[in-house]
Protein backbone atom coordinates (compact mmCIF):
# COMPACT_ATOMS: atom_id res chain seq x y z
CA UNK A 1 0.00 0.00 0.00
CA UNK A 2 2.91 2.41 0.70
CA UNK A 3 4.48 1.62 -2.93
CA UNK A 4 1.17 1.90 -4.22
CA UNK A 5 0.37 5.77 -3.17
CA UNK A 6 4.29 6.71 -2.86
CA UNK A 7 3.79 6.70 -7.12
CA UNK A 8 0.18 8.27 -7.38
CA UNK A 9 -0.46 11.52 -8.38
CA UNK A 10 -3.77 12.63 -6.44
CA UNK A 11 -5.26 16.02 -5.27
CA UNK A 12 -5.11 15.41 -1.66
CA UNK A 13 -2.92 13.55 1.21
CA UNK A 14 -3.05 10.33 2.09
CA UNK A 15 -1.65 9.17 5.53
CA UNK A 16 -1.57 5.42 6.19
CA UNK A 17 -2.51 4.63 9.64
CA UNK A 18 -1.06 0.91 10.32
CA UNK A 19 -1.80 -1.11 13.24
CA UNK A 20 0.75 -2.50 15.37
CA UNK A 21 -1.82 -5.57 16.32
CA UNK A 22 -5.25 -5.41 15.19
CA UNK A 23 -7.73 -3.51 16.57
CA UNK A 24 -10.83 -3.93 15.16
CA UNK A 25 -13.20 -1.17 13.20
CA UNK A 26 -13.34 1.11 16.59
CA UNK A 27 -9.77 1.06 17.51
CA UNK A 28 -8.66 1.19 13.48
CA UNK A 29 -10.79 4.56 13.92
CA UNK A 30 -9.30 5.62 17.51
CA UNK A 31 -5.35 5.01 16.30
CA UNK A 32 -6.56 7.10 12.93
CA UNK A 33 -8.14 10.28 14.89
CA UNK A 34 -5.40 12.43 14.81
CA UNK A 35 -5.03 12.55 11.39
CA UNK A 36 -8.83 13.20 11.07
CA UNK A 37 -8.07 17.21 10.93
CA UNK A 38 -10.96 19.73 9.76
CA UNK A 39 -14.38 20.20 10.56
CA UNK A 40 -17.92 18.28 9.79
CA UNK A 41 -18.52 14.47 9.71
CA UNK A 42 -16.38 12.20 9.25
CA UNK A 43 -16.70 9.65 6.47
CA UNK A 44 -15.29 5.99 6.99
CA UNK A 45 -15.40 3.67 3.98
CA UNK A 46 -15.01 -0.23 4.83
CA UNK A 47 -11.80 -1.31 2.36
CA UNK A 48 -12.71 -4.84 1.26
CA UNK A 49 -15.79 -3.39 -0.16
CA UNK A 50 -16.60 -2.81 -3.88
CA UNK A 51 -20.24 -0.66 -4.13
CA UNK A 52 -21.99 1.57 -5.45
CA UNK A 53 -22.98 3.55 -2.82
CA UNK A 54 -23.64 7.62 -3.70
CA UNK A 55 -21.29 9.02 -0.92
CA UNK A 56 -22.91 12.85 -2.03
CA UNK A 57 -26.45 11.46 -1.44
CA UNK A 58 -25.28 9.64 1.58
CA UNK A 59 -23.47 13.39 2.66
CA UNK A 60 -26.82 15.31 1.67
CA UNK A 61 -29.15 12.99 3.64
CA UNK A 62 -26.53 13.33 6.62
CA UNK A 63 -26.92 16.94 6.96
CA UNK A 64 -30.88 17.01 6.24
CA UNK A 65 -31.41 14.48 9.29
CA UNK A 66 -28.81 16.03 11.83
CA UNK A 67 -28.43 12.34 12.54
CA UNK A 68 -25.08 11.62 14.35
CA UNK A 69 -24.08 8.74 11.82
CA UNK A 70 -25.70 8.04 8.63
CA UNK A 71 -25.44 4.81 7.12
CA UNK A 72 -25.47 3.18 4.00
CA UNK A 73 -27.68 -0.05 3.44
CA UNK A 74 -28.17 -2.97 1.32
CA UNK A 75 -30.52 -5.84 1.03
CA UNK A 76 -28.93 -9.22 0.44
CA UNK A 77 -31.39 -12.85 0.72
CA UNK A 78 -28.70 -14.06 3.94
CA UNK A 79 -27.70 -11.30 6.15
CA UNK A 80 -25.78 -13.65 8.49
CA UNK A 81 -22.39 -12.47 7.65
CA UNK A 82 -23.28 -9.12 8.17
CA UNK A 83 -24.49 -6.74 10.78
CA UNK A 84 -28.45 -6.36 10.13
CA UNK A 85 -30.36 -3.03 10.78
CA UNK A 86 -33.87 -2.71 11.42
CA UNK A 87 -35.21 0.56 9.96
CA UNK A 88 -38.59 2.42 11.16
CA UNK A 89 -40.84 4.53 8.76
CA UNK A 90 -39.20 7.22 9.00
CA UNK A 91 -35.30 5.88 7.70
CA UNK A 92 -34.15 6.11 11.53
CA UNK A 93 -31.98 2.74 12.45
CA UNK A 94 -33.50 1.56 15.57
CA UNK A 95 -31.63 -1.88 16.70
CA UNK A 96 -28.55 -3.52 15.07
CA UNK A 97 -28.19 -7.56 14.99
CA UNK A 98 -24.72 -8.22 14.13
CA UNK A 99 -24.16 -11.68 11.95
CA UNK A 100 -27.52 -13.33 13.32
CA UNK A 101 -27.94 -17.03 12.51
CA UNK A 102 -29.39 -17.58 9.19
CA UNK A 103 -33.09 -17.50 10.30
CA UNK A 104 -33.40 -15.42 13.32
CA UNK A 105 -32.73 -12.15 11.53
CA UNK A 106 -34.98 -9.16 11.83
CA UNK A 107 -34.32 -8.04 8.47
CA UNK A 108 -32.71 -8.79 5.40
CA UNK A 109 -30.96 -5.00 4.85
CA UNK A 110 -27.14 -4.96 5.89
CA UNK A 111 -24.71 -2.20 6.71
CA UNK A 112 -23.13 -1.62 4.06
CA UNK A 113 -19.53 -0.47 5.19
CA UNK A 114 -19.87 2.74 4.14
CA UNK A 115 -21.27 5.73 6.75
CA UNK A 116 -20.49 9.40 7.83
CA UNK A 117 -20.37 9.91 11.71
CA UNK A 118 -20.25 12.96 13.72
CA UNK A 119 -16.84 13.84 15.66
CA UNK A 120 -18.23 14.10 18.77
CA UNK A 121 -19.25 10.42 18.60
CA UNK A 122 -15.46 8.94 17.80
CA UNK A 123 -14.24 10.69 20.79
CA UNK A 124 -14.62 8.63 23.31
CA UNK A 125 -13.06 5.44 21.46
CA UNK A 126 -10.83 3.43 23.14
CA UNK A 127 -7.58 2.77 21.52
CA UNK A 128 -8.01 -0.68 21.93
CA UNK A 129 -9.44 -3.95 19.66
CA UNK A 130 -12.98 -3.23 19.68
CA UNK A 131 -15.86 -3.10 17.16
CA UNK A 132 -17.68 0.10 16.61
CA UNK A 133 -20.34 -1.97 15.04
CA UNK A 134 -20.77 -4.03 18.75
CA UNK A 135 -20.14 -1.34 20.57
CA UNK A 136 -21.00 1.76 19.83
CA UNK A 137 -23.91 2.04 16.64
CA UNK A 138 -26.48 0.27 18.75
CA UNK A 139 -26.29 3.11 21.65
CA UNK A 140 -26.44 5.63 18.52
CA UNK A 141 -29.52 3.61 17.56
CA UNK A 142 -31.28 4.21 20.76
CA UNK A 143 -31.19 7.48 20.74
CA UNK A 144 -33.04 7.49 17.19
CA UNK A 145 -29.77 9.53 15.62
CA UNK A 146 -29.03 7.13 13.44
CA UNK A 147 -30.57 7.32 9.96
CA UNK A 148 -30.41 3.87 7.20
CA UNK A 149 -29.72 4.69 2.99
CA UNK A 150 -30.81 2.10 1.08
CA UNK A 151 -29.07 1.99 -1.89
CA UNK A 152 -28.90 -0.21 -5.31
CA UNK A 153 -26.36 -0.97 -8.03
CA UNK A 154 -23.85 -3.58 -6.74
CA UNK A 155 -22.19 -3.98 -3.59
CA UNK A 156 -19.70 -7.22 -3.18
CA UNK A 157 -17.74 -7.94 0.24
CA UNK A 158 -14.58 -9.30 -0.72
CA UNK A 159 -13.77 -11.14 2.17
CA UNK A 160 -13.59 -14.61 0.58
CA UNK A 161 -11.83 -16.03 -2.12
CA UNK A 162 -15.53 -16.70 -3.75
CA UNK A 163 -16.91 -13.00 -3.31
CA UNK A 164 -12.48 -11.26 -4.33
CA UNK A 165 -13.44 -13.02 -7.69
CA UNK A 166 -17.54 -11.88 -8.23
CA UNK A 167 -15.50 -7.93 -6.86
CA UNK A 168 -13.33 -8.15 -9.88
CA UNK A 169 -16.25 -9.27 -12.15
CA UNK A 170 -17.88 -6.37 -11.00
CA UNK A 171 -15.53 -3.81 -11.64
CA UNK A 172 -15.12 -5.15 -14.95
CA UNK A 173 -19.31 -5.06 -15.37
CA UNK A 174 -19.56 -1.53 -14.27
CA UNK A 175 -15.96 -0.34 -16.13
CA UNK A 176 -14.53 0.05 -12.67
CA UNK A 177 -11.13 -0.13 -13.82
CA UNK A 178 -8.05 2.87 -14.38
CA UNK A 179 -5.92 0.79 -16.50
CA UNK A 180 -5.46 -2.39 -18.86
CA UNK A 181 -8.21 -3.51 -21.34
CA UNK A 182 -11.31 -5.40 -21.48
CA UNK A 183 -11.88 -8.34 -23.97
CA UNK A 184 -15.57 -9.70 -23.44
CA UNK A 185 -16.03 -10.25 -19.92
CA UNK A 186 -12.19 -10.58 -18.82
CA UNK A 187 -9.74 -7.70 -18.11
CA UNK A 188 -5.96 -7.93 -19.31
CA UNK A 189 -3.69 -5.54 -17.51
CA UNK A 190 -0.79 -3.41 -18.74
CA UNK A 191 1.84 -5.44 -20.36
CA UNK A 192 -0.13 -9.13 -19.68
CA UNK A 193 -0.32 -11.90 -22.76
CA UNK A 194 -3.29 -14.16 -23.08
CA UNK A 195 -2.61 -17.04 -25.57
CA UNK A 196 -5.45 -19.04 -23.98
CA UNK A 197 -9.43 -18.75 -23.49
CA UNK A 198 -10.79 -16.46 -20.73
CA UNK A 199 -14.34 -15.88 -19.49
CA UNK A 200 -14.94 -13.86 -16.27
CA UNK A 201 -11.38 -13.11 -15.47
CA UNK A 202 -9.01 -10.96 -14.57
CA UNK A 203 -5.36 -11.05 -15.77
CA UNK A 204 -3.02 -9.04 -13.79
CA UNK A 205 -0.27 -6.52 -15.48
CA UNK A 206 2.40 -8.50 -16.71
CA UNK A 207 1.21 -11.49 -16.12
CA UNK A 208 0.87 -14.40 -18.85
CA UNK A 209 -1.25 -16.58 -20.06
CA UNK A 210 0.13 -19.57 -22.39
CA UNK A 211 -1.35 -21.21 -25.46
CA UNK A 212 -4.19 -23.52 -24.73
CA UNK A 213 -4.98 -22.99 -21.38
CA UNK A 214 -8.28 -22.22 -20.00
CA UNK A 215 -9.44 -19.77 -17.46
CA UNK A 216 -13.00 -19.46 -16.17
CA UNK A 217 -13.76 -17.00 -13.63
CA UNK A 218 -10.25 -16.03 -11.81
CA UNK A 219 -7.93 -13.73 -10.82
CA UNK A 220 -4.30 -13.98 -11.60
CA UNK A 221 -2.55 -10.87 -9.96
CA UNK A 222 0.69 -9.28 -11.58
CA UNK A 223 3.46 -11.06 -12.91
CA UNK A 224 2.00 -14.58 -12.50
CA UNK A 225 2.43 -17.42 -15.17
CA UNK A 226 -0.04 -19.85 -16.49
CA UNK A 227 1.67 -22.67 -18.36
CA UNK A 228 0.51 -23.70 -21.49
CA UNK A 229 -2.75 -26.32 -21.38
CA UNK A 230 -3.25 -25.25 -18.03
CA UNK A 231 -6.88 -25.59 -16.54
CA UNK A 232 -8.40 -23.24 -13.92
CA UNK A 233 -11.69 -22.47 -12.42
CA UNK A 234 -12.81 -20.46 -9.82
CA UNK A 235 -9.10 -19.60 -9.04
CA UNK A 236 -7.13 -16.44 -7.30
CA UNK A 237 -3.30 -16.88 -8.06
CA UNK A 238 -0.57 -14.36 -6.59
CA UNK A 239 1.35 -12.21 -7.70
CA UNK A 240 4.43 -13.70 -9.60
CA UNK A 241 3.22 -17.39 -8.96
CA UNK A 242 3.22 -19.57 -11.65
CA UNK A 243 0.61 -23.09 -12.71
CA UNK A 244 2.33 -25.84 -14.74
CA UNK A 245 1.44 -26.59 -18.08
CA UNK A 246 -1.72 -29.29 -18.47
CA UNK A 247 -2.21 -28.34 -14.30
CA UNK A 248 -6.08 -28.46 -13.68
CA UNK A 249 -7.23 -26.72 -10.58
CA UNK A 250 -10.77 -25.63 -9.18
CA UNK A 251 -11.67 -23.55 -5.93
CA UNK A 252 -7.99 -23.29 -5.46
CA UNK A 253 -5.62 -20.53 -3.49
CA UNK A 254 -2.35 -20.04 -5.12
CA UNK A 255 0.08 -17.92 -3.01
CA UNK A 256 1.89 -15.02 -4.20
CA UNK A 257 5.42 -16.30 -5.93
CA UNK A 258 4.10 -19.83 -5.36
CA UNK A 259 4.45 -22.98 -7.94
CA UNK A 260 1.80 -25.34 -8.23
CA UNK A 261 1.46 -28.50 -10.41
Amino acid sequence: MKSFFADASLPYEVVLSVEEKALGTGGAIALARPHLTGEGPVLVLNGDLVSSVDVAALAAHHRTTGATATLSLWEVEDPSRFGVCELDDAGFIRRFQEKPERGTEFSNLINAGCYLIERDALAGLASEPHSIEREVFPGIAETGEMFGLVFTGYFVDAGTSASFIEAAQVCIANGRYSSGQVNGDSWLGDGSHCDGFLSGSSIGAGSNVGAGASLTDCVVLAGANIGAGASLTRCLVGEGAGVAAGAEFSDTIVGHHAHAE
